[in-house]
């Protein structure tokens, strides 16, 4: 049974609306939980790694800072590629779906036909839905994408999607930094503790849009991110034995 009160939302005519709206515009959920769990992962493993090779805190800012920015740019870079890679194929087979309607207009409409009779329309109505279809080249071609390629009309955008995982992680993988810029006592430890809290809270956050308890989601991501560090911390400290 759904739990979550965010489901039960308005049906008025601004609240449909408004939820249309906002599908238009696109969803950076994945982005921004895909950034801000791999920014805190990769900045506390370098830290767990460091630490555990005995190295000063000045070497494990230089490290985090580089690690934050670098890796950070480099995600953001690789997210904008795909995504735009996504945008570009989704244009190409909108050109594809248009040549095929100027120019094998009756296979495309007996195509149409089958793909709304797999949704369950028959006889008169299954005519008509095909007539209104028939009526808009670009609802045809929306529901081609979907029927035919299993694909949104939405467009992506390759911009937004990299800046939503570039801000994502440099602002989750900051968080095990700070206890070092301010030269605590014990930095690691603090470090830790703050590094497992947004572990925790980023996957807490992300069943806003599920059906997971939040417990669950948030402890499968700190056990998830704990795993690395410890990985980390365990290549740090038994390969310093080796070097030293």
């Amino acid at each position: 049974m759904l739990n979550n009160d965010h489901l039960h939302h308005g049906h008025g005519k601004s609240d449909i609306a408004e939820r249309i709206s906002a599908r238009k515009s696109g969803d950076f959920l994945r982005d921004t939980v895909f950034g801000g769990i791999d920014g805190t992962v990769t900045t506390f493993a370098i830290i767990s790694g460091v630490s555990g090779a005995g190295m000063s805190h000045g070497v494990i800012l230089v490290l985090g800072i580089a690690n934050l920015l670098a890796d950070g740019f480099s995600m953001a870079v690789g997210n904008y590629s795909a995504t735009k890679s996504d945008l570009e194929k989704l244009e190409y087979l909108i050109d594809v779906e248009n040549n095929h309607l100027e120019h094998y207009r009756a296979g495309e409409v007996d195509e149409l036909r089958q793909i709304l009779a797999g949704y369950g329309f028959k006889g008169s109505k299954l005519n008509d839905a095909t007539e209104t279809i028939n009526s808009s080249q670009r609802l045809w071609v929306d529901l081609m994408l979907l029927g035919e390629y299993g694909l949104s009309s939405l467009r992506p955008n390759p911009t937004a999607a990299a800046m939503a995982t570039f801000v994502a992680f440099v602002a989750c993988g900051s968080v095990p930094l700070v206890p070092f810029l301010l030269r605590m006592e014990n930095a690691i430890v603090v470090s830790s503790i703050a590094t497992a809290l947004v572990f925790f809270l980023v996957g807490a956050v992300k069943t806003m849009w599920t059906r997971r308890p939040w417990w669950r989601s948030g402890f499968e991501t700190l056990l998830i991110g704990s795993s690395a560090a410890l990985i980390a911390y365990s290549c740090g400290y038994f390969l310093s034995g080796l070097i030293t």
